[in-house]
Order: C-alpha cells, then sequence, then structure tokens
C-alpha cells in the first residue's frame, strides 16, 4: 500500500496540491486523471520521491518496493538492453554486479568467498537466476526481438527504448508500479500485450493514461486532479465520467429546490415579519433560513474546445483514386502497388506498426512527396486540410498566434480569426504570443484551427491526439464524428479510432495493403489479425524458450 498525508505542494504562491489524502491499496490499477497542468505528473513524481512537497508525506508499506517508468529516453545508453531492463530491480542488479567484480578477482580471498556466499543467497532468495529470462519475456513482449537484447541502448530507435524502460518499470513483480503515459509510442500488439498484463497484475498500480480505451480496460479506481484535490471513484474512465456527470446534476436539483425553499421562506418573513399575529412563524422561518447551505457547484478546471469542421462545398462522387502506388525511403520500400478507390462517405483509419509508411503516403496525397512509381486523383470537388505529425517547420517563425493565423484564413480581419483561437481555449490576449514559445498541446489547437478555418471537405490527420489533454482528445473525437466530409487518420487512441472510421487500412511492414469496411473492433478481431497475434506469441514463446 501506498499512501499521500496531507500533501501540499507549492510553486511560489500556488498550491498545486492542498491537503491530499488518499491510499492506493494492493490489487487495484488507479487511473490518475485531470486536466493538462492539473499536476498529474507531479502527483507520481511526489509519490515515487522524486519531488518532495512542501508539507505532509508519502507512506509505503514496509518491505515493498516502488517502480516507476523512466521518462529519460538517454539515460542509459552505455547499458545493454539486457542489463538496463534487469536494473527495474536496483538491489538485484546491484548484486549481480558485486557477484561479478568479486568473481573476476585474481586474488580471491576467504573474505571474498564468504561474501560471495552472502550475496548468493540473497540472490537466490530474489529469484535471481531467471532474471535474464524474465527481462527477455517481458522485452518480447513489448516487440523487443531477442536480437536485440544484448546490444547498446543507444543503437535502438527512439520508440524501441521507450518499450525497454517499460519493460525496465514492469521489472521483478514491484510491489507498486507508476506508469505515466505508457502507452505513448507502442504499437497495437505492444498495448495489448500491456493491457494484459495489468489486467493480470496482482499489486498496486497508478497509471497516467490519454487513452481512453486503455484506462477503461484495465483502471478498478479513478483518481480525479481537480483544482488541486484528489477525488477517488470505484470504477474505470466511463464510470468515473457518469458518476461525476450524475454528482453534478443531483447537486444542481438539490440547489434548485433550495434555492424554492428560499425564496418561499423570503416571501413568508417579509410578508408577515410586521405582522404581530405572525411573527413568531416568520422568526421560526427566519432560523430555518440561515440554516438552508447551498452546494458549491464550483465549475471544473477541465476547458473542453470547441472543434467544429465545417465545409465550404459539398464532396462529390469522385474523392481519391490511388493507382499502384509505391514508394521507397532509405532503401526500404515503404509502399508497394497500392491501389483503393474513396467514396463519399468513408472515414478511414490507416493502422499498423508502420508508421513510416502511412506518414509517407499521407505526405504523398498533400503534395509534398512524389510517389516513386504509380498514381493518385483528387476529385475536383475536393479540398484537402492536412495535418502533419511533425509540426517544426509550421513554428519556426516570429509570427504572433493571430497573425500565424491569419496567414491561412480567406478573410482577413482580426476578430474572425480570433473567434476561431476563442474556440481553442486561447483567449484574446494569447493572440500576441509568438508560436516559436507554444507547448506541444498548444501547437496542436493551432493546426486543428487552421483546419478548422480553411473549410477543407478532406481532413488528413496524421497522429493529431499526440500531446492534447482528455477534453481535447473528446472534444477532437467528436468533431470529427460530426464532420459530414472525408477522412483519412492515424492515431493510438483506440476508441477515437473505433468511434471515428467506418473502413480500416493496414500498411504491412512489406509495404502492401489490407483494405476493410469495417469498425476497428471488427477489424481487431479479424481472421487477419488473429493470424498476426498467433505469429506473435509464437515468437515469443520461441525466444523465451532460448
Amino acid at each position: 500500500m501506498i499512501s499521500a498525508n496531507n500533501i501540499t505542494l507549492r510553486v511560489g504562491k500556488k498550491a498545486l496540491f492542498e491537503d491530499v489524502n488518499i491510499k492506493f491499496t494492493e490489487g487495484n490499477c488507479y487511473g490518475l486523471i485531470g486536466a493538462n497542468g492539473a499536476g498529474k505528473s507531479t502527483f507520481l513524481k511526489i509519490l515515487s520521491g522524486q519531488l518532495e512537497p512542501t508539507n505532509g508525506d508519502i507512506v509505503i508499506t514496509p518491505g515493498q518496493r516502488l517502480s516507476f517508468l523512466q521518462q529519460d529516453h538517454f539515460k542509459y545508453d552505455a547499458y545493454q538492453v539486457l542489463d538496463t531492463v534487469i536494473m527495474g530491480n536496483a538491489r538485484l542488479y546491484e548484486i549481480m554486479k558485486e557477484k561479478e567484480a568479486i568473481y573476476a578477482k585474481e586474488d580471491f580471498t576467504d573474505e571474498d568467498g564468504i561474501r560471495a556466499s552472502e550475496l548468493e543467497g540473497e540472490f537466490a532468495e530474489m529469484n535471481g537466476w531467471e532474471a535474464e529470462s524474465d527481462a527477455a519475456t517481458l522485452l518480447n513482449g513489448l516487440g523487443i526481438d531477442t536480437d536485440l537484447h544484448y546490444t547498446q541502448m543507444a543503437d535502438l530507435t527512439g520508440s524501441q527504448k521507450v518499450k525497454v524502460l517499460l519493460a525496465q518499470a514492469l521489472f521483478g513483480n514491484p510491489d507498486i508500479l507508476l506508469l505515466d503515459e505508457p502507452t505513448n509510442h507502442l504499437d497495437l500488439p505492444a498495448i495489448e500485450w500491456l493491457e494484459e498484463f495489468l489486467i493480470n497484475f496482482d499489486n498496486t498500480v497508478i497509471v497516467v493514461s490519454h487513452d481512453r480505451y486503455f484506462l477503461n480496460k484495465v483502471c478498478t479506481h479513478t483518481a480525479d486532479i481537480d483544482y488541486g484535490k484528489i477525488q477517488l471513484y470505484a470504477g474505470n474512465y466511463d464510470f468515473w465520467f457518469e458518476s461525476s456527470q450524475l454528482l453534478i446534476k443531483q447537486m444542481k436539483e438539490a440547489n434548485k429546490k433550495k434555492e424554492e425553499k428560499i425564496k418561499e421562506l423570503q416571501e413568508f418573513i417579509s410578508r408577515f415579519s410586521a405582522n404581530a399575529s405572525k411573527s413568531k412563524q416568520a422568526t421560526s422561518r427566519k432560523r430555518a433560513l440561515e440554516k438552508i447551505q447551498l452546494d458549491d457547484m464550483r465549475p471544473s478546471s477541465r476547458k473542453y474546445p470547441y472543434i467544429d469542421f465545417r465545409p465550404n462545398r459539398e464532396i462529390g462522387n469522385e474523392v481519391l483514386m490511388v493507382e499502384n502506388l509505391s514508394k521507397t525511403i532509405d532503401g526500404v520500400k515503404v509502399l508497394d502497388n497500392i491501389s483503393f478507390t474513396l467514396g463519399h462517405d468513408d472515414k478511414v483509419a490507416f493502422v499498423g506498426a508502420n508508421e513510416q509508411a502511412i506518414t509517407t503516403f499521407f505526405r504523398i496525397l498533400t503534395g509534398e512527396l512524389e510517389p516513386d512509381e504509380g498514381t493518385y486523383k483528387w476529385g475536383v470537388t475536393t479540398s484537402q486540410a492536412y495535418f502533419p505529425k511533425d509540426n517544426t517547420q509550421e513554428f519556426d517563425n516570429d509570427l504572433t498566434i493571430t497573425d500565424w493565423l491569419t496567414q491561412y484564413s480567406e478573410i482577413k480581419d482580426a476578430t474572425y480569426v480570433r473567434g476561431f483561437l476563442g474556440r481553442m481555449l486561447f483567449p484574446g490576449e494569447d493572440g500576441v504570443k509568438k508560436v516559436r514559445v507554444l507547448s506541444g498541446g498548444e501547437k496542436v489547437r493551432c493546426l486543428l484551427s487552421k483546419m478548422m478555418i480553411s473549410g477543407a471537405n478532406i481532413l488528413i490527420l496524421d497522429e493529431p491526439t499526440n500531446h492534447l489533454d482528455m477534453e481535447s482528445i473528446t472534444a477532437l473525437n467528436n468533431g470529427l464524428i460530426k464532420f459530414p466530409g472525408v477522412i483519412l487518420f492515424t492515431s493510438h487512441d483506440h476508441q477515437f479510432v473505433q468511434t471515428t472510421a467506418n473502413r480500416i487500412m493496414e500498411i504491412l511492414p512489406d509495404g502492401k495493403l489490407i483494405d476493410k469496411i469495417t469498425t476497428y473492433d471488427e477489424y481487431l478481431a479479424s481472421d487477419e489479425m488473429a493470424k498476426k497475434r498467433h505469429v506473435f506469441q509464437v515468437n515469443e514463446e520461441d525466444a523465451a524458450d532460448n
């Protein structure tokens, strides 16, 4: 068990947390939610001891080991992959290294022998002989092939490092596990594997994630951070949302009844307070009036942007025709003879581990790249708006937010442009901020403003949910569901894909295309995905045996 007792954290004069008391018990998985800036990651750092609170303390059951997901992807570049995972249990790793040092001595003494014996006993108690095979199983489960286990961390890609650090956090059956955005940069098989791992994990888990589907699947409880307090709910994310909305509704209804009662008492007092025969009743009602307290209806700190894509022109029947399109990047064929035709009702999710291929395809469709072979043709009634995964060039200038968005608007009126910015939670004074200094989430909201102001009837979005908080993801999700045009998009957010797409396209590692008119959940349950899971499971079992 881990508990926070009277935790207060002040940053300058502002209190990020104020007298927080909460217990996290064994056998439960807690989803820690809240608006951007509410302090989710900060609270995890307090729990893990990385950050000292201003007041209060964190209490962990004696003898229990806490593990957390490291965020520094370069911290272990000098180490081998397998060693990095085993470092998740610091004491076990220390024993291994001390043993190696003792056995490597040329002048092995009696004292060395005694110390080695002590270490061997502790090593056995900690299941040290299974450490490498356990670490390998975690790595294979997350999609790190066996031939990479003895390479240097510095030689891995960014997404591979994320998986290794996640395996490190999971290693050795920690008593308390803290995970901050664990599904970021994970492919579908790795996310599914992690979900099953956490569902079957018997100890305490506290996780921060913007993936609603993931939270719904793994969490038994939801801890909601709002205005420096943490309210605990039994149930997953959807249960929290329904419960919190019901609570607000009940408070409003209770307040309405109280207000009606207050009005009734005030009218009686006003009418009969000067009447001698009614004075006692008036006095009694004054006392009753003083006892009535309205529930505090402080609004949530959560803010939902208003995302509404309105095409300037209705789309025709001819939308997009792709014929025999191929592209090779750095000697690897990422697109191989792709062909399909889009209809005017299609909302297409591009899925699969081949993210480079998807981004390359989107860049070809928007004219940023040329295909090596094949053609594509947009219908004459179409207009496209593009959300790139890498937006660095978009904001590499000294323009203010208002000036930046104005350049993409047909109407060059500042008030008109600021209206779009206001919908995306940029108040008037934010309009003069330079785009160069914006946060990742602010840049995403700017790009969505650009897409809204364009009036395009075809939206192409490459990982639009990255850097967004839960409220913005929900608003974008709803905006795309209502959009009357065509959408081509990719996202790791399961619920986002399931509720938006009516057609699934997967670009395979060899560059070939699978195209199905179906929902995402139906596609995941299809024969194609079942075959992939079987191959993935066989490879994992073979690696564990080796």
